[in-house]
């Protein structure tokens, strides 16, 4: 736990954005960056092109603030509704203006810019903190179990990247690493110019969907290499599922290696007792956690944890500097103060409405038996009874034991529609989902989410299942050339799995970030791909796990999963051609 201890009253702060409305009620003039000047700009352009009108220009209510101490956020009129703008496909216009084609700033951005500022007296900063955010990170801390957090205004990519940059102290160091990481793990190893041991995962036989690695695969790579100098893995996973990670932090910690985790999908895990255990709560000594994911922080938004001796924190800041913009977002770094505060405050309550909304929905999905939930096969892990002792390398327990309830997974039972065209024709029907590959559809409820949401993907669902199944119309566009079924995992191929080989352990991979000369590449169509070494990057898009990466050698299982997922309708990352009909490789040695 953090070793600064907050009062009740210091949980109800919320020190940057108090700072940030502060700046703003002060009317200062700025004669500092950013060069919008509190969005002064557009208020003078909307002015003098006669185009805003009164309503741009209107003084907005003075903020107000509880007997508790929360901040009651600004009550502002649709401009829409005061007839000066109408929306088109989204984008507020002009209306009833000889400027009707020009697109103007709404006031709730124009406000936004209000609360933009940099590093000036009052606010603080993020890479040598004393004040607010100092402050707002202890308070993190303290939310989240950490003995010490970092605000991060680059994502979990930040996080990830500082990690690794930390661990790798010297050129060659030795990371054991799940093997399907998210590319930002695989840029982080480039960057430190380390050499990666990569650990195949555990696959979940009833999906047919990869997990993490098992115990013993972590006890084979510490024994193999008690040089590494640590261990990296990804928990959860895209699809919520997960496992427990107490007994893999006891094998590393054993061996003297720090533990790190990329939680970006769990910043919510262990605030409910219907969520899934944390990775700090397991023992995990760094862990990465995407707050604007599963939490309340805008697009961007991420902290990094850190609990135990194993990692030098001096160092960590000095990195965490390097990957991190000397001009932090304040508008991002408040959103994860008032995130922290409304976990802090509320506390697992604040789960209930969200956690309600995915109970209806699979209440009425149950009576739509063709679309089916991704379940753990034996059900979840259960709970030991007090003073009931479990071994930690209990059968199963590396597996699949773990679902986060808000990450509600779907497939077509029937095998006519595979998940990009179930995704298709949910977004048809207004119900945006997550992502989606060859058969599943992640769907991403959230502390947020409300019986409105639940019932409208309800009723997209019977819409769907309306339609004749053997029916193809143009919104299936994107399913599967032949129907893929539950019941043949093995057939299955999916953006998140990359399993190359029956060995759990490779040997040292060199990563460096010296570039492949054009001239020693060639392109060469997909199908014929195998056997060459990768020249770039193949990265479906989401979830962002590389299939190959440069230097690696293709097998032919890979080659096939990259045209099955092409030609299913997946996006990728990272290759030179869009049409994803060839791919860039290195010349063969003559």
């Amino acid at each position: 736990m953090s070793e600064y201890y907050k009062s009740d009253a210091d949980k109800e702060k919320a020190p940057i954005y108090e700072a940030l409305l502060a700046y703003r009620h002060s009317k200062q003039r700025s004669f500092h960056v950013p060069g919008h000047k509190n969005g002064q700009v557009y208020y003078q352009w909307m002015q003098q092109t006669e185009v805003a009108g009164d309503a741009a220009t209107k003084e907005t209510e003075k903020e107000t603030t509880t007997k508790t101490g929360e901040v009651i956020g600004t009550r502002q009129k649709r401009q829409d509704e005061e007839g000066k703008l109408s929306s088109v496909s989204g984008t507020p216009m002009m209306k009833d203006t000889e400027h009707s084609n020009r697109v103007v700033p709404v006031r709730a951005y124009l406000e936004m810019m209000e609360m933009d500022v940099t590093e000036i007296t009052g606010t603080d900063d993020l890479h040598h903190p004393e004040g607010v955010i100092l402050e707002a990170q202890e308070l993190a801390a303290e939310c989240f179990g950490a003995e010490e957090s970092f605000f991060l205004v680059g994502g979990s990519t930040a996080g990830n990247l500082s990690l690794l940059l930390t661990i790798c102290d010297e050129p060659g160091s030795i990371v054991l690493v799940q093997r399907n990481v998210h590319k930002s793990v695989i840029h982080g190893l480039m960057l430190a110019g380390a050499r990666a041991v990569f650990l195949e995962p555990w696959v979940d036989p009833g999906s047919g969907l990869a997990v993490m690695p098992s115990v013993e695969t972590i006890q084979a790579a510490v024994q193999k290499h008690p040089e590494a100098k640590g261990v990296f893995v990804t928990l959860p996973n895209y699809y919520g599922m997960g496992a427990d990670l107490t007994p893999i932090a006891g094998v590393c910690h054993e061996a003297g290696m720090p533990l790190l985790v990329d939680e970006a999908h769990g910043a919510h895990y262990g605030q409910h007792p219907e969520l899934p255990d944390s990775a700090l709560s397991c023992g995990a000594d760094g862990v990465v956690q995407s707050t604007h994911k599963m939490l309340a922080a805008l697009t961007m938004g991420a902290m990094l944890h850190i609990q135990g001796p194993r990692l030098n924190r001096a160092l960590l800041r000095q990195r965490l500097a390097m990957v991190q913009s000397s001009s932090p977002s304040y508008p991002v770094m408040a959103s994860l103060d008032l995130s922290r505060r409304l976990l802090h405050v509320h506390g697992a309550e604040i789960f209930t409405a969200g956690l309600a909304a995915v109970e209806a929905f699979k209440r009425g999905l149950a009576e739509l038996p063709r679309f089916q939930l991704l379940q753990p096969l034996e059900g979840l892990q259960r709970e030991p009874q007090c003073g009931e002792q479990i071994p930690a390398a209990m059968p199963g327990r590396t597996g699949y034991t773990a679902q986060d309830p808000f990450k509600v997974v779907i497939y077509d039972d029937n095998g006519v529609l595979s998940g990009y065209g179930l995704q298709q024709q949910l977004e048809a029907c207004g119900c945006v989902p997550e992502m989606s590959d060859e058969r599943y559809v992640v769907l991403l409820f959230s502390l947020g989410s409300t019986m409105q949401d639940a019932e409208q993907l309800l009723e997209a669902l019977r819409h769907i299942n309306a339609v004749s199944a053997s029916e193809q119309s143009p919104l299936s566009s994107g399913d599967s050339p032949e129907p893929v079924r539950q019941r043949h995992p093995a057939t299955y191929v999916s953006t998140w799995n990359n399993i190359q080989a029956d060995d759990k352990l490779s040997e040292p991979v060199t990563f460096s970030l010296q570039p492949i000369k054009e001239e020693d590449t060639r392109k060469v169509p997909i199908e014929n791909c195998s056997g060459y070494r990768a020249a770039e990057m193949v990265i479906p898009y989401p979830p962002g796990i590389p299939l190959v990466y440069p230097g690696e050698q293709i097998t032919l299982k890979v080659a096939k999963q990259i045209q099955i997922l092409r030609d299913a309708g997946a996006k990728f990352h990272g290759t030179s051609d869009h049409t994803n009909r060839t791919i860039k490789v290195m010349k063969h040695e003559e």
